[in-house]
C-alpha cells in the first residue's frame, strides 16, 4: 500500500499502470491536459474511486459526495494532495517554448486566459502570453479583461494583507506603470485598455503616457510608444531623462509649445538644446531655469537672455545649481530671486545665512519653513519675529524648527499655526495625539510620519 508520506513527484515516478483519483471542480488545466500530463508517466485520471486508485488529487471545494469518498480514500490509507500544489508542479513541467508555439498557431484564446491566472508560471511565460492576450475593445467592461488586468496587478505589485483593496484601484495599474523595471513588461503593458488617470491637481494622465515616464522604457518599447502618434506620449517621452538625446533632437525639431515645454524639464539636454530653448517662449525659458543643472557657462547665456526679473527669479528655485553659479545669485539684487533661494532646500547653511543677514523681510518666511535653514539661525526668527504670522507659520511646517518651539507655537493656539504643528513629523506624539480630535486637522495629520507611524503600530499594521 501506498503510504501517505510519499511526494507527489514520488508517487508519479512509483505508480506506472495505476490510476489517480480527481476530485472537485476543474482547475486552471483542463482533463485534457491533465491527462497528457500524467501519460508520460503511464498514469491514468479518474473520477472514479475504484480498483488501481494509489492517490487522490483534491480541488479545495469538493460537493458532500466528494467529501465522503475523500474520506473513504483517506481511510484506506491513500495519499491525498491538493489540487494547487499539482498544478504547481505541472506548471513547473511545462516546456515554454512548446507552450507557446502551440498557443500561437491555434491562437488558442481561452487557454491563454487560464494559463495567465496561474500563479506558478514564470514572469517570463506570463508577459508573453500576456502580449498574445486578445484584449476585447469593443466591450469596455469585459470580465475576462478586468481578470486579466488583476492576474497583473497580483503577480507585479506587493502589497500588504490589509492593502487588498488597493488591488482593485485603476490607480493600482498607474502605479505598475511607473514602477515595473522590466522593458518586456512595459511594451505589453501598452496593450492594456488605455485608462486615464485623475492625479493631483486634478490633472489627467493615459496609461500610456504612464508608460512613457517610466525610466525603464528601452529602444523597443519606445518605438512602439513613439509609433501611436500620441501627442500626450509624445510629450512624456521628450521629458523622460531616458530617452535618448537622437530622440530628444527630433523632437526638438517639431519646434512645438508642448513638446518645447517637455525637453525643457529634462535634465538631460545637451548645450545646443539648452541653448535653442532659451529662445523659446517664457513658459520654456522658466522650466529650464527650474529643472536643468546651471553651470558657469549656462548662467552667462541666462544673464544675457533674462531681463526680466520675475522671469530670472525662477532660477532661484533650481535644485542643481553649481557652487560657483550660487555665489554670483547671492549677490543680486534681485529680491523674486532671492525669495526662491530662501527656501530652496539645497542650499548649504552659509547661502542661506548670508540671504538673511541681506535684511529683506520677504525672505524670512521662506527661511522659517526651509528645513536647511540653519537651527541657531530658526531660532533667531522666532525670537525676532515673534508677532509675524507668515514666520510663525513657516516654523510651524518645519521639520529642523526645535521642539521647544514648536511646543511653543502649539500653545498660542491659532488655527493656521496648529495646521503646521499637524503636519510636522518632529511634533512630540503627546501633541498628535491630542490634536486627532480636531477633524478639521485630519488632513495635515494623515500626510504626517509620525503620526501615522503611531496609529498603524496601535492596529497592529506594521
Amino acid at each position: 500500500m501506498i503510504t501517505e508520506k510519499l511526494t507527489f513527484p514520488e508517487l508519479l515516478e512509483s505508480s506506472q499502470g495505476k490510476k489517480i483519483l480527481f476530485l472537485g471542480r476543474e482547475g486552471i488545466f483542463t482533463v485534457k491536459e491533465i491527462a497528457r500530463f500524467l501519460k508520460k508517466y503511464d498514469i491514468a485520471m479518474t473520477a472514479d474511486y475504484e480498483e488501481g486508485v494509489v492517490g487522490v488529487v483534491e480541488h479545495h471545494t469538493l460537493n458532500p459526495v466528494e467529501e465522503d469518498i475523500s474520506c473513504a480514500a483517506y481511510d484506506d490509507g491513500i495519499p491525498l494532495f491538493k489540487l494547487l500544489d499539482f498544478e504547481k508542479l505541472l506548471s513547473e513541467s511545462i516546456n515554454d517554448d512548446e507552450l507557446l508555439m502551440g498557443v500561437k498557431l491555434g491562437n488558442d484564446q481561452e487557454r491563454i486566459f487560464r494559463l495567465l491566472g496561474n500563479t506558478h508560471i514564470s514572469d517570463s511565460l506570463f508577459i508573453k502570453l500576456l502580449g498574445m492576450y486578445a484584449w476585447h475593445e469593443e466591450d469596455e467592461d469585459n470580465r475576462e479583461d478586468r481578470d486579466v488586468i488583476m492576474y497583473t496587478l497580483r503577480r507585479y505589485i506587493k502589497i500588504k494583507p490589509n492593502e487588498e483593496d488597493l488591488l482593485y484601484s485603476s490607480l493600482t495599474l498607474k502605479r505598475l506603470a511607473r514602477e515595473a523595471t522590466d522593458p518586456r513588461l512595459l511594451e505589453v503593458l501598452i496593450k492594456f485598455p488605455n485608462i486615464t488617470f485623475l492625479q493631483k491637481g486634478k490633472q489627467k494622465i493615459t496609461l500610456r503616457e504612464s508608460i512613457a515616464t517610466n525610466p525603464h522604457v528601452d529602444k523597443e518599447t519606445r518605438e512602439r510608444l513613439m509609433r501611436l502618434r500620441d501627442a500626450g506620449v509624445d510629450r512624456y517621452l521628450a521629458a523622460n531623462s531616458t530617452t535618448p538625446l537622437s530622440v530628444l533632437q527630433k523632437y526638438a525639431q517639431r519646434d512645438e509649445e508642448e513638446i518645447n515645454q517637455s525637453l525643457a524639464s529634462n535634465p538631460q539636454l545637451d548645450e545646443v538644446l539648452f541653448s535653442s530653448l532659451l529662445y523659446k517662449s517664457d513658459t520654456v525659458i522658466q522650466l529650464l531655469l527650474w529643472y536643468q543643472p546651471i553651470t558657469i557657462q549656462r548662467y552667462a547665456q541666462i544673464e544675457k537672455r533674462c531681463i526680466d526679473e520675475t522671469l530670472f527669479g525662477s532660477l532661484g528655485d533650481n535644485r542643481t545649481i553649481d557652487q560657483e553659479v550660487v555665489e554670483r545669485l547671492l549677490q543680486s539684487k534681485n529680491s523674486a530671486l532671492l525669495v526662491n533661494m530662501a527656501g530652496n532646500d539645497t542650499l548649504d547653511a552659509k547661502s542661506l545665512e548670508r540671504i538673511y543677514r541681506r535684511n529683506i523681510e520677504e525672505t524670512y518666511q521662506y527661511l522659517a519653513i526651509n528645513s536647511a535653514t540653519p537651527v541657531a539661525l530658526l531660532r533667531e526668527l522666532y525670537e525676532n519675529y515673534s508677532d509675524v504670522k507668515d514666520i510663525l507659520i513657516g516654523l510651524a511646517y518645519n521639520t529642523a524648527t526645535p521642539v521647544e518651539i514648536l511646543t511653543a507655537l502649539y500653545e498660542r493656539d491659532e488655527f493656521e499655526i496648529t495646521k503646521g504643528i499637524a503636519s510636522n513629523a518632529s511634533v512630540p506624539l503627546e501633541i498628535l495625539n491630542i490634536l486627532k480630535i480636531d477633524t478639521r486637522l485630519r488632513n495635515e495629520l494623515t500626510t504626517n510620519k509620525t503620526f501615522v507611524e503611531s496609529i498603524t503600530q496601535k492596529l497592529g499594521l506594521l
